[in-house]
């Protein structure tokens, strides 16, 4: 799983012009799945994403987790983020799942990220044509990805 995680002031989706989802101070989580993935990735993720330390303390340093400061969370699928570039101007996106892998693996890292945070969190909609707006807070955007650990 490839993740691309933006601290936000606030951060939506809209499918077919009704929002599917939004959030305030929390994280935007655009994730990527590939074939490769399975449970161990969700769980290790999630425990990733909700403890990420990339939220101000009291000093101004980035000590606090989305948790901590009782952030919220917006999960929108991303199969882009497995294009491979090397060849030509086309990207390839081989390596993403289709759908009938991709869609389990996406609804387990929304009922893990909504265990690990203790509450529900906020989704686009797998596969529709969305339109996702963000107030990036930093900026601050970390990128992960599971197989490399970092």
């Amino acid at each position: 799983m490839r993740a691309v995680i933006q601290r936000a002031s606030r951060a939506s989706v809209t499918v077919e012009g009704s929002v599917t989802g939004s959030i305030q101070t929390g994280l935007l989580v655009l994730l990527g799945i590939e074939d490769a993935d399975d449970t161990e990735d969700i769980t290790w993720l999630s425990n990733k994403i909700v403890n990420l330390r990339i939220f101000n303390d009291e000093e101004g340093v980035m000590n606090r987790s989305v948790k901590e400061v009782e952030g919220d969370i917006l999960l929108v699928s991303q199969f882009t983020l497995h294009a491979a570039t090397k060849k030509g101007n086309r990207p390839s996106y081989i390596k993403a799942s289709k759908p009938d892998v991709a869609i389990p693996l996406y609804e387990q890292m929304i009922s893990q990220l909504t265990f690990d945070m203790g509450k529900t969190i906020a989704t686009g909609i797998f596969g529709a044509d969305m339109k996702v707006e963000l107030l990036n807070d930093g900026p601050v955007t970390i990128i992960i990805d599971t197989k490399s650990k970092e």
